[in-house]
């Protein structure tokens, strides 16, 4: 009784929710009964992880009014016996564009495309057309009832969507899935905001690379926080309005792989927002910097399709990693289940919608526990978007979002029947069709077989053998228990055509026909066995996933199983090069300890160290290149003449190929520069190469630089494009230094007028700007210059620049013509890093000499031999040794040019550069003289920990061909079984410079499929 009564006045509440007067007026009688269903007998999933057996569903109006067992079923409800079947809450997608307008992107952006430097949007909004906070997807929304069947047919009622166009992309809105109007179907906007690092349409120049996409939004976040606070006295900006408008939302991040999301939590950290992660499927190959991250994820099911690896030569074109990830990808929900990571899943980035069940349930097989998947798609969402209080479950008050299935919804043969958005029902199958598969003897008067249907319930398959044992496909048509078949005895004969039509009858069929000679017949269908259904087993019953190995460190050919860990290391008897003033010692040990040198001598000793024999080999300080462009994502953000808010260090690619390479040629520390594009460039990242780390393992953030730049490049005589961006002479690339460093002093002015204040009420505070911050750091010798240089006129601007305004230049890098100036440079205080001897590549380095680096030396300017180039810093030893040649510079000299000198350059020469107790134990045993041409490393240590030794690589390269031969016959019987195979693509993967831009490829290169993410 008391359950009853509980009921009713539910029902009463409920009665004035949903009787509230419309504010349309309606052309017509109007109806206002109360929408009263009862769905008895049910398996009911309330949540993913309670379950009700036999039980009721009661809602009113669109809503649950009831949930249980024995419920009084009030007078004028209609009832639905749904014994055998299941109800589910229906599913929720937090990654759509469903009724958005299309975005039209921008064509162009290479060489010959004219440039936009401002934005083109009128009106009262930001400066960048790449943000647009204000966009509102309640306001775009249109109801698009065929992309709406395609949703609701895989079991969706309700969608998150959101306008996909910009770096800041607005407010998104949650929708149903229902046909009705727009006022109807929007459920909630705004209910998030959305950002990303694609600018989407925009055309303008700036930003054109990731790092400044993520420095536009990291100073788009500080100048929300100074229009919030002061700077609606200065202007009105509709952007910065909403931009704070959308702060207190959840925030959904689009990554394009695992290293953007780590970058996009690494800004969210700084601006201390929790990111929802929208991934790309391959979070699995980092998942401990993943779970780290702490924010959910939005999961695809994006699996990428076998390759046609069948002709040797097109299999030499598909990368081990490809190959790891088409093999692996389908277990990256379950990896990431068992990390405990927060998860939701998407239909997104699925070819076509169709493969979202399949999918799905392939990533059961791997691993994913139903309880979870459904999870992922039903509560988890809702809870994310703070609306599970209406959708995401089946308890009292939520709104009647269910699906109606024949069985398990994760097993291959279920049925979703009905998908009831709102409590409208959408029938997606006929609820009352009777599951018709099985084996049945088939009699005709003059002939007996076999009828088999199988397929799925909703879409039979029908087979007839008689008894000359010949397989027929019938033509069939069964609606509403009524069937005909039609088809061809004799196949000889392809026009004599028997034809059966009948009814169902208990678990038969009979009826009439005319057999192919014209004669009536009688016909009747006996079930002799109904089809074996294949249970989804539960979770606890599960057979084992497949076993798809492990992920590498890095996920590439070459990669670790394990992270290298420092070692305690002795190495023993060998001819030490202490880059010091100790020189060099003959058959010496060196001890490592805890990452460090711990002694220096010889008959050396330690309990528990491995022992490496140098007999015959020279041990050397790790190479350092002080100018280097590998392991980037791009390198150039040259939408602007200064780009000094960029930093390199937010778009390091640990998984680069050349950091292997290059442990193989002895480097272990490299400064990743910005390139040459502009006058100001962005902030340089300072890298020890430990290949399988991340980027925080590899970053030294202590080391603060910045690159500028001069001649052709800054003034974009070479880029190919129609330019409008100042400058434009080599005269405007003084003016830009002057102008930027004039604008910097005031701002630090600013700035020191406003701390200074004992009392702060009233008084703006000044606007934080990230590129002057960057000017300002040059100016306090907190950050230091590295200068992209080669005529001598330019040289010596640069330095009466630098003279006049009180600033430093740290290095001339290239400084081709450093020979001519060598004298001034000492007198700044200016390093050079210079190359060997490359000239004659462009007009301005047609005065280079190979003797530059050794006259700069004689002249007492710090000086050390860079690469510039993937493929010559795996050979810097041999650079280095071009000065004995050209300059008569003695040997160990010549070796401190590319170990101690860069590292002095760099302001490290007290952790690493040389041989010395207590320094970074980061050590090359080089199997010979180690500026010989024939020398190679035996063993690279970066911290005391072996990233490269000649006896690992020879077992990697066996793995690595073991693995490849291994994963090539999977994907042969993939395809062989029937699995979708695609031509691999020929790729090269591209080999960063200076003058390189995002978009703007050398003629016949092509981008990786990471430039391409």
């Amino acid at each position: 009784m008391k359950k009853l009564i509980t009921l009713l006045i539910t029902l009463s509440v409920c009665s004035c929710i949903w009787a509230q007067t419309p504010t349309f007026p309606r052309n017509g009688v109007y109806d206002e009964r109360p929408e009263l269903y009862a769905f008895t007998n049910a398996t009911i999933y309330i949540d993913a992880r309670n379950v009700l057996e036999n039980g009721t569903l009661l809602i009113k109006n669109g809503v649950i009014v009831g949930v249980g067992k024995d419920l009084q079923i009030p007078n004028g409800t209609v009832v639905t016996d749904l014994k055998g079947k299941r109800i589910y809450p229906a599913l929720i997608d937090m990654e759509s564009d469903y009724g958005m307008p299309e975005v039209k992107r921008t064509q162009g952006g290479g060489r010959g495309t004219p440039q936009q430097i401002e934005s083109n949007k009128k009106g009262a909004y930001g400066w960048n057309q790449a943000l647009n906070p204000e966009t509102e997807a309640g306001k775009l929304f249109t109801v698009n009832n065929a992309k709406a069947d395609e949703m609701r047919k895989l079991g969706f009622a309700t969608v998150l969507t959101h306008h996909h166009d910009g770096i800041v992309r607005g407010s998104g809105a949650l929708v149903t899935l229902a046909t009705d109007s727009e006022n109807s179907v929007i459920v909630r906007s705004p209910v998030s905001a959305h950002l990303s690092f694609s600018k989407g349409s925009s055309g303008q120049q700036y930003p054109n690379s990731p790092m400044g996409a993520m420095a536009l939004l990291r100073q788009t976040y500080y100048d929300a926080e100074w229009y919030k606070n002061a700077g609606k006295n200065v202007e009105y900006n509709i952007s910065l309005d909403a931009f704070n408008a959308l702060s207190g939302l959840p925030t959904v991040f689009e990554a394009t792989d695992k290293w953007s999301l780590l970058r996009a939590d690494k800004l969210g950290d700084e601006f201390k927002t929790q990111y929802i992660f929208r991934g790309n499927g391959d979070e699995y190959q980092r998942i401990d910097e993943i779970k780290a991250a702490g924010g959910s994820l939005i999961v695809p099911l994006n699996f990428p399709a076998a390759f046609d690896v069948e002709d040797v030569w097109d299999a030499d074109n598909v990368s081990l990693a490809e190959m790891k990830h088409w093999e692996m990808a389908p277990a990256n929900a379950a990896a990431l289940e068992k990390a405990g990571v927060s998860f939701v899943l998407t239909s997104a980035l699925l070819k076509t919608k169709t493969e979202f069940w399949t999918n799905l349930r392939k990533a059961i097989e791997y691993g994913l526990s139903e309880t979870k998947a459904l999870e992922a798609l039903t509560t988890a969402p809702a809870q994310l978007l703070k609306c599970d209080d209406k959708v995401g479950s089946l308890k009292t008050g939520a709104w009647a979002n269910f699906i109606i299935t024949s069985g398990n919804l994760f097993n291959a043969d279920n049925v979703i029947y009905e998908n009831w958005i709102r409590g409208k029902k959408y029938i997606i199958n006929n609820l009352n069709q009777a599951d018709i598969r099985g084996t049945y003897n088939l009699s005709m008067e003059a002939e007996k077989g076999k009828l088999t249907i199988s397929g799925k319930p909703e879409k039979p398959e029908y087979q007839i053998v008689l008894s000359d044992t010949v397989k027929i496909t019938p033509k069939v048509t069964y609606l509403n228990d009524l069937i005909s078949l039609n088809f061809q005895t004799d196949r000889k004969a392809p026009n004599a055509t028997t034809r059966l039509t009948g009814y169902r009858e208990g678990t038969g069929f009979k009826g009439s026909g005319e057999t192919a000679k014209g004669t009536p017949t009688k016909w009747e269908a006996t079930l002799q066995e109904p089809i074996k259904l294949t249970e989804a087993r539960r979770d606890s019953t599960r057979k084992p996933a497949p076993n798809v190995g492990k992920p590498l460190f890095p996920f590439v050919g070459f990669g670790n199983a394990e992270k290298p860990k420092s070692e305690t290391l002795l190495i023993k008897n060998a001819t030490v090069w202490t880059s010091d003033d100790a020189g060099i010692l003959p058959n010496s040990d060196v001890l490592v300890e805890n990452g460090k040198i711990a002694r220096i001598g010889k008959n050396l000793s330690a309990a528990n160290a491995r022992v490496i024999d140098g007999t015959g080999k020279h041990l050397t300080p790790g190479i350092i290149d002080e100018h280097s462009h590998i392991a980037l994502f791009s390198i150039n953000e040259g939408g602007q003449s200064s780009s000094a808010e960029v930093r390199m260090s937010d778009v390091i690619n640990p998984d680069d190929i050349n950091i292997y390479r290059q442990l193989a040629g002895g480097v272990t520390m490299s400064q990743l520069l910005h390139g040459s594009a502009n006058s100001i460039g962005g902030q340089s990242a300072v890298v020890k190469l430990k290949w399988g780390g991340n980027v925080s393992d590899m970053l030294l953030p202590e080391a603060q630089f910045i690159k500028f730049a001069l001649g052709e490049n800054v003034k974009q005589a070479n880029s190919g494009n129609p330019t409008s961006r100042y400058p434009q002479t080599r005269m405007g690339v003084e003016q830009v230094f002057m102008d930027h460093f004039t604008r910097a002093r005031e701002y630090e002015r600013a700035w020191d007028s406003y701390n200074s204040m004992k009392t702060k009420i009233g008084m703006p505070v000044p606007r934080r700007d990230i590129e002057l911050d960057a000017l300002v750091e040059i100016l306090n010798a907190k950050r230091f210059i590295t200068c992209h240089s080669y005529v001598q006129s330019e040289i010596n601007m640069l330095l009466k620049v630098a003279d006049s305004l009180g600033f430093k230049i740290n290095t001339f890098t290239h400084i081709l013509e450093g020979y001519k100036v060598a004298d001034k440079m000492k007198k700044h205080g200016a390093a050079g890093s210079s190359f060997a001897d490359w000239w004659a590549y462009k007009m301005e380095v047609k005065d280079a000499i190979p003797y530059n680096a050794a006259i700069l030396t004689k002249v007492g300017v710090l000086t050390s031999i860079n690469s510039d180039d993937a493929e010559m810093a795996r050979r810097l030893n041999q650079e280095a040794a071009k000065a004995v040649e050209y300059g008569g510079i003695a040997e160990t000299e010549a070796l401190k040019m590319v170990t101690i000198n860069p590292a002095k350059i760099m302001h490290l020469d007290k952790r690493t550069g040389s041989i010395k107790t207590g320094k970074d134990a980061d050590l090359v045993l080089w199997n010979n003289h180690p500026l010989s041409i024939y020398a190679r490393p035996d063993y690279t240590i970066v911290e005391g920990a072996i990233y490269y030794s000649t006896e690992g690589d020879d077992k990697r390269r066996d793995e690595v061909e073991k693995e490849r031969a291994r994963l090539v016959q999977k994907m042969i019987s993939a395809k062989t079984g029937g699995a979708t195979a695609i031509r691999p693509p020929f790729r090269r993967q591209r080999m960063w410079h200076c003058e390189d831009v995002e978009g703007v490829m050398a003629e016949g290169e092509e981008q990786s499929e990471e430039e391409k993410k």
